[in-house]
């Protein structure tokens, strides 16, 4: 989720948890039910937090709160993926694969509590493939790997073994029982030397129809699993050209639903017309959420917005998310997932609509 300056949090992957096999997933889906809730309430956990003893159980009493839905990394932005599995022998190859949960041990125990999962698989800002397999990095002109301005690595948009290989640890996670696919990091970087960059293989079409295209590949490959598939853009993405390959129109056209980042932290003075419009976090999330709604308009994808519970350089408090909340629903969007990058969410802001 990270880039365009603010859009950069950090999420470490932490140590997974020491066992003397590496968690695999099996061939048969756990899924016997649709868990799709009428109105998404959830959270983003990462890997490492499911691999702490008890905690992934912690986070689903937050049921007992409202919450129906967990986004769970399977692939993170640092190219880590949380299990190995046959299905994805690239992952074992380069070494990204590793031992956090039981993917399918995960989806029985979320699915018994009547909880809804989402897979998180950052795609193509990918350290570990892109330095471990730089034929299938972005490049520069003398050959070696691209790097942004964190010193990370960006596999390579148009290359078919890049899509194959993020696709396969998708398929891995489906059959293991995951509900949803949802694609982060599903652009171009936006941050770095652009200029000295190379993409072998590329393309003469513009970077918001590979992105397209990407998703539409993925969306074949996967539908028939019998998940649904999502996609993270930046919050800025409707109304804005950014030069990453977001357009949500023709994103919407291959994807069950768009989550849009549209923290109110990460809009600037004047946006919408609000001089400051973290002040005003449901103005802001609605005038965002419009602006989208127009976007997509004639898809049939729904929204399901990524909204703030963090501060960033103002105290954001419950009464904030409460109005975030709000703007989700006036808008129509079909629920929403809230972020903190700590996995540290406030209490009494999951509750259904009264």
């Amino acid at each position: 989720m990270g880039g365009l300056a603010v859009w950069m949090t950090a999420r470490g992957a932490g140590s997974p948890v020491p066992e003397v096999a590496k968690h695999t997933t099996t061939g048969t889906s756990t899924k016997q039910k649709s868990f799709l809730p009428k109105e998404i309430r959830g959270v983003h956990v990462t890997m490492m937090l499911a691999s702490l003893e008890g905690k992934l159980a912690e986070y689903a009493n937050l049921t007992n709160e409202g919450l129906n839905t967990i986004e769970l990394d399977v692939k993170d932005e640092n190219g880590t993926v949380a299990f190995s599995s046959p299905e994805a022998p690239l992952a074992d190859q380069v070494r990204a694969a590793d031992n956090y949960y039981n993917p399918a041990r995960v989806a029985k125990q979320l699915h018994a509590q009547g909880i809804y999962l989402i897979g998180r698989i950052a795609v193509f800002e990918d350290p570990v493939l892109s330095a471990r397999r730089p034929d299938l990095a972005i490049q520069r002109s003398d050959g070696s790997t691209w790097l942004d301005y964190r010193g990370l690595g960006w596999s390579n948009e148009y290359s078919k073994t890049v899509w194959d290989y993020n696709v396969s640890i998708a398929k891995a996670a489906a059959k293991a029982g995951f509900d949803e696919i949802q694609f982060d990091y599903v652009r171009f970087p936006s941050d770095g030397p652009i200029e000295s960059a190379v993409w072998p293989g590329k393309v003469n079409e513009s970077q918001s129809t590979t992105i397209a295209h990407f998703l539409k590949y993925a969306s074949s490959q996967l539908k028939p699993l019998g998940v649904r598939v999502s996609a993270d853009v930046f919050g800025l993405a409707a109304t804005n050209e950014l030069g990453v390959g977001q357009s949500p129109k023709q994103m919407a056209r291959y994807v069950d639903a768009l989550s849009p980042m549209v923290y109110p932290s990460h809009f600037g003075a004047g946006q919408f017309g609000l001089p400051d419009p973290q002040a005003t976090p449901g103005m802001t999330v609605g005038y965002a959420l419009s602006d989208f709604n127009t976007a997509i308009r004639g898809s049939k994808a729904e929204l399901v917005p990524w909204i703030q519970d963090f501060s960033m350089g103002h105290d954001f408090t419950p009464s904030d998310i409460q109005d975030e909340i709000l703007a989700v629903r006036d808008s129509g969007a079909r629920g929403f997932l809230i972020w903190n990058a700590s996995g540290d969410y406030t209490p009494g802001t999951l509750g259904p609509e009264s």
